[in-house]
């Protein structure tokens, strides 16, 4: 799964700190935080028929991250949503757009980690694209990891932070795999999530993902779990092994950047019969409906 660029992402305007920029003039200081030391904090949006989906629960999230990361000061919610819709306008998007959000510490008076050199407030980044999800629908390939999610007594996954390190390590050993995406495990040697996404497995009808232990609190996983809530589909979270994820009737993952979108191959095992399985198909049917009525307006 290679992303592919877009020629209508060509001439995007980018918002940094409240100034529109072309895309080609777009930069951030080499005194900031997020290039300094990976110090921010991020967002995936999508915005549908001029909507964005679960928007509220997103900037709850990055909220909170923010806080973990003793961040002096953080817009509000209002202001954010004020600089998304003014960078949506300046594009003229509307549809088929993803939104990568970025809140950094800001910039340093001198390079260092020291967070008491931040003395100018934070930088915020509105980067939209226009970009459909981007997982094939009809089955992705994943291996293993050798790289293991960090336990809370680690780094707190529930800080959605930007250092990506680990996902990027465990990305180039799918890409040397020729696998879609790699799956990882915590600790304990228990299901956490993909280097990307979050990971359901079905079993016997049961639909099943992991607990955010090592993984961040996914919105979109939370989505699917009160989907199955409301239309009477049993579901579990609880530890995974590997073992039960090679076996399993059927798995997909889910994200803001791909929806959901089903895994039909792990460590070379076939799951299932190899195709999108129907509680796959059922909930990603009920996501899509769910999507079309419901949003934030904003264009």
């Amino acid at each position: 799964m290679l992303q592919q660029f877009n020629e209508k992402n060509n001439n995007l305007i980018v918002n940094i700190n409240g100034n529109l920029v072309p895309r080609s003039e777009a930069r951030v200081s080499v005194f900031d935080s997020v290039v300094q030391g990976g110090d921010a904090v991020w967002e995936g949006l999508r915005l549908y028929d001029g909507k964005i989906f679960k928007l509220i629960e997103h900037l709850d999230r990055l909220n909170a991250s923010a806080r973990a990361l003793a961040f002096d000061e953080i817009p509000s919610h209002d202001d954010i949503i004020n600089e998304i819709r003014k960078t949506l306008d300046a594009n003229g998007m509307r549809d088929g757009v993803h939104i990568r959000l970025t809140l950094t510490r800001g910039e340093k008076i001198t390079s260092g980690m020291d967070p008491r050199l931040n003395q100018s407030g934070p930088t915020m980044i509105v980067l939209a694209e226009h970009k459909p999800p981007v997982y094939a629908k009809s089955g992705l390939t994943l291996i293993t990891s050798s790289v293991r999610r960090f336990p809370p007594d680690c780094l707190d996954p529930k800080i959605h932070h930007a250092n990506l390190i680990q996902s990027i390590l465990a990305k180039i050993e799918a890409n040397n795999a020729g696998a879609d995406d790699a799956l990882m495990l915590d600790l304990r040697g228990f299901v956490a999530e993909t280097n990307a996404t979050h990971l359901f497995t079905v079993r016997g009808g049961v639909v099943s993902t992991s607990h955010t232990n090592a993984c961040p609190e996914g919105i979109t996983r939370q989505t699917v779990l009160d989907l199955c809530h409301d239309n009477e589909v049993a579901c579990e979270v609880r530890d995974i092994s590997l073992s039960e994820v090679h076996r399993a009737d059927e798995s997909f993952c889910t994200g803001t950047m791909g929806e959901l979108a089903a895994i039909t191959r792990v460590d070379g095992r076939r799951i299932g019969d190899g195709s999108v399985g129907p509680l796959t198909r059922r909930l990603s049917e009920l996501f899509r409906e769910l999507v079309r009525r419901t949003g934030h307006r904003i264009v």
